[in-house]
């Protein structure tokens, strides 16, 4: 397969598909999708590139695009490419002040924003980045500041492009793009210190693009993928690009909290998610199960037990499941199975990637037990996204994984995982002791991944960095108990704390609807949230709950002590990353008295 550099990838994708669609997104004031033909989507990459040499932007210049998912941002981002421009993304749900760092870090000069909220925050610290000379506003309905006279819609952008006035420029560009030109610098949202810029050329996603084609050899250009992840994330934005590359249709998904209504209006070949959509997913079904009696609970329950002997105990193991297995799978799956995935609407899925947290082994073998390939991996920034992935078929559950075609990998001390190959990034903007730590010498990355391999199958333990060490000299991975009390529909987020303290204790926000609902059932009365999570009856639930999901862990691993909080952590106060990932230090800062009252004799 030829794999085009991504400065002409979409003009001969349009080539090769005309008037097919290439992009949708849903236009909320008429309730419906939109189509965006290859057609139309090489002409706008044109137009825009155009644009963008009349707004003087240069070569190897860096461009950002702060906004969440939008058809524009592919827009931008391919016109940039033919440009020989490199692109920036922000995170949509980004502060002032982290987007004040990039702005400055990158030394942006051109910033696109997409609604009121990015460019609102985008206004307020333009007066502190010195380099910011022009904002562009993807929708029109946006309010702009009135002492700004100098931000500009993106229609207004476009129309500089009208007729390709400077198309000869970026033809000239273009034929001067090379895969060792930087594509993008993509900022790591840092759980610890601040965000570091990982700088990918476009080497390393003609190399993604070229493994995943080898290792995913099941898609094809008739085929649907949602667009849920933002485009900032290396894993959606790796994603899109092998879609393109495959002339997969992309489904926009404008606003997160719609997915579960614009899957089932899509109802997808393909969906790249974190863990959490497919743990919602599972509690929900628990639940109705267990409002369920009789003969139709013990058909639900008999399902899910073939479901998994069939696809997990055979299939998986690349096993031929028995004659009676068959028959009974083929009944289960008729009805109750296929009913459950069109009820979430993932009916005509032929695998969906996940990855960016600990996934469970209840939640895997569930997925899979109903027909929904769940598609593990595991990636960084760093690495463009995928180093291993679960193969189409075959899969080992409880790894990540096979490692993909040509990267190597192995264990170092302490069972660190290092990288090397043609993803894996060159370093740092900016950077350059931050890039002499990570890749050493002999050109090893290092991850900061413990883990193990058996073949080419790759096994994670814990991130090292996130290992606390208890005052009695005992090792807890957080991340191991946060993921097994995840699947439990009381829990919402759980932070376990540890590091340096005598045992282990975590503050937990509910899922305050569940707790509620419970009150409820039990008569519990109470004035607001607050004073229901004091109740001891409460109190009662989530110990007991505990006691029951933490039976494989040692002793000193299971939580002692907990605080359950009526408000859940948050971005806003910086305990959450914009992928949604604890802030470990700012979580103990936030609530250190009561962290300190958990360790009160």
């Amino acid at each position: 397969m030829t794999i085009h550099h991504l400065s002409v990838l979409i003009h001969r994708q349009a080539e090769k598909y005309g008037d097919k669609v290439a992009l949708k997104y849903r236009d909320y004031s008429k309730e419906q999708w939109v189509p965006i033909t290859w057609r139309q989507f090489s002409d706008n990459v044109r137009q825009a590139a155009s644009a963008l040499v009349a707004f003087g932007v240069k070569e190897f210049e860096n461009v950002g695009i702060f906004s969440q998912n939008k058809p524009e941002s592919f827009f931008v981002d391919f016109a940039c490419f033919a440009n020989r421009a490199v692109t920036i993304p922000l995170y949509a749900t980004s502060s002032p002040e982290q987007a004040r760092y990039i702005i400055n870090d990158a030394h942006l000069r051109i910033l696109f924003v997409g609604e009121q909220f990015q460019y609102d925050a985008a206004i307020s610290v333009q007066g502190y980045c010195h380099t910011l000379e022009q904002i562009v506003i993807y929708d029109p309905t946006v309010v702009k500041d009135p002492r700004d006279k100098n931000s500009i819609y993106f229609d207004e952008f476009m129309k500089r492009g009208e007729g390709l006035p400077y198309n000869e420029v970026v033809e000239a560009r273009t034929a001067r793009a090379s895969f060792d030109d930087l594509s993008n610098i993509l900022y790591t949202s840092g759980t610890t210190g601040e965000p570091k810029g990982v700088m990918l050329h476009h080497y390393n996603w003609q190399e993604a693009m070229r493994t995943h084609h080898e290792r995913l050899y099941v898609m094809s250009d008739q085929d649907v993928s949602m667009n849920f992840l933002p485009l900032t994330h290396v894993f959606e934005r790796g994603w899109c690009y092998v879609c393109i590359n495959e002339g997969i249709q992309i489904c926009i998904n404008l606003r997160p909290a719609d997915i579960q209504k614009t899957i089932r209006e899509v109802r997808p070949n393909y969906m790249c998610s974190v863990p959490r959509f497919w743990e919602k997913v599972y509690i929900a079904v628990q639940q109705k199960i267990a409002k369920e009696s009789g003969v139709k609970k013990a058909l639900m329950l008999n399902a899910l037990k073939v479901g998994k002997a069939y696809n997990v105990d055979y299939l998986s193991k690349g096993k031929e499941p028995p004659t009676w297995l068959k028959l009974k799978y083929k009944f289960f799956d008729s009805t109750i199975l296929s009913t459950l995935r069109r009820v979430v609407g993932v009916e005509n899925g032929k695998f969906f990637p996940t990855a960016g947290a600990a996934v469970s082994d209840e939640v895997c073998e569930f997925t899979h037990a109903c027909g929904i390939n769940m598609m593990v991996g595991y990636g960084l920034t760093e690495s463009t996204a995928t180093v291993s992935c679960f193969p189409v078929k075959e899969f080992v559950i409880g790894s990540v994984g096979e490692v993909m075609p040509d990267l190597e990998v192995k264990i170092g001390e302490n069972s660190e995982i290092l990288l090397r190959g043609k993803t894996i990034t060159t370093g740092y903007y900016h950077k350059t002791e931050a890039t002499a730590k990570a890749i050493d010498k002999e050109g090893w990355f290092h991850t900061g991944d413990s883990g193990y391999l058996e073949g080419r199958t790759l096994f994670l333990k814990e991130r090292l960095k996130d290992l606390f060490k208890t005052s009695n000299g005992k090792y807890i991975s957080p991340q191991a108990i946060e993921t097994k009390l995840a699947v439990d529909q009381y829990f919402e987020q759980v932070a376990v704390i540890a590091d340096r303290y005598k045992f282990v204790s975590a503050l937990i926000v509910p899922n305050y609807k569940a707790v509620g609902a419970y009150a409820q059932s039990k008569g519990i009365r109470y004035g607001g949230m607050d004073e229901l999570l004091l109740n001891p009856e409460i109190k009662e639930l989530f110990q007991t709950r505990m006691d029951t999901l933490q039976q494989q862990f040692a002793n000193y691993e299971r939580i002692k002590r907990f605080t359950l909080l009526p408000e859940p952590f948050s971005m806003e106060r910086g305990e959450l990353t914009n992928t949604l990932k604890l802030r470990r230090n700012i979580v103990e800062q936030n609530y250190k008295e009561l962290i300190d009252k958990m360790y009160q004799e």
